[in-house]
């Protein structure tokens, strides 16, 4: 029964008590429905106070867990992307990619715009600007991940032993343009187990622009060429959140 289904019934058992205590019984006997009348009241309340918080007590809970999840998630986002960069892939396998991260070392690249003389032929010769890139050095991945806890970053905050699930894949970008994709995700489900069922349910449906949409939180996708996450701005102000 809703909210306002419990309201109704309780005015109505009010009206009924009030109804039996005039017609009915007798005036020794008033005092007992004087308490139960003041029992009902108490209970509804109750029972109206506490219909009006449950959603937002829910909203506040939600978001500290979603919020230390996300944080998660974009750690083993920066670790894919790293591994793009060195590899030219993404991986699901998440023991590599942990090892990768201790061991792995990220070129360190300048680029640098150099004029050379063309002959075009025909005594015509002109200056043409060439991009050259070279590698000036190495530096550990490891360092960009220093005070994060990558070595658990598998682990989803808040749950028994679930882990977050990976799925790589590719995309066309344009024709013959064969691009790497990846997704890591977990369940809203197994976020707010234990919270009121019906909420948890409003909450797998959301479409909001402020709300992190349908049953899942992720980053990443497998349609599309993106290593963005589907929860909204407000996430990526959360205190605590060391590195974007």
């Amino acid at each position: 029964m809703g909210l306002i289904g419990m309201i109704l019934a309780a005015v109505l058992v009010a009206v009924l008590l009030a109804i039996i205590i005039v017609k009915y019984l007798p005036l020794k006997l008033r005092w007992i429905a004087s308490i139960l009348l003041l029992v009902l009241s108490v209970f509804l309340i109750y029972k109206i106070y506490y219909g009006i918080m449950q959603p937002i007590i829910f909203n506040k809970q939600k978001v500290t867990k979603y919020a230390k999840v996300i944080n998660q998630l974009k750690i083993i986002r920066d670790a894919e992307v790293k591994h793009f960069e060195v590899t030219g892939n993404y991986t699901k396998d998440k023991a590599g990619l942990i090892k990768f991260i201790d061991t792995a070392q990220v070129a360190l690249t300048e680029t640098k715009t150099i004029v050379e003389k063309e002959d075009r032929g025909g005594g015509i010769i002109i200056d043409v600007e060439i991009r050259k890139i070279d590698t000036i050095g190495y530096e550990s991945v490891a360092k960009y991940f220093k005070g994060r806890n990558y070595q658990d970053m598998f682990k989803v905050p808040g749950t028994e032993g679930k882990e977050f699930d990976i799925e790589i894949g590719t995309v066309e970008k344009v024709q013959g343009l064969i691009v790497p994709t990846f997704i890591v995700k977990t369940e809203k489900a197994g976020i707010l187990k234990g919270m009121d069922s019906s909420l948890i349910k409003q909450e797998l449906e959301a479409i909001a622009t402020d709300q992190i949409k349908g049953e899942f939180v992720s980053v990443g996708s497998l349609d599309e060429v993106s290593t963005g996450g589907n929860w909204p701005p407000s996430y990526d102000k959360k205190a605590g959140d060391k590195k974007e």
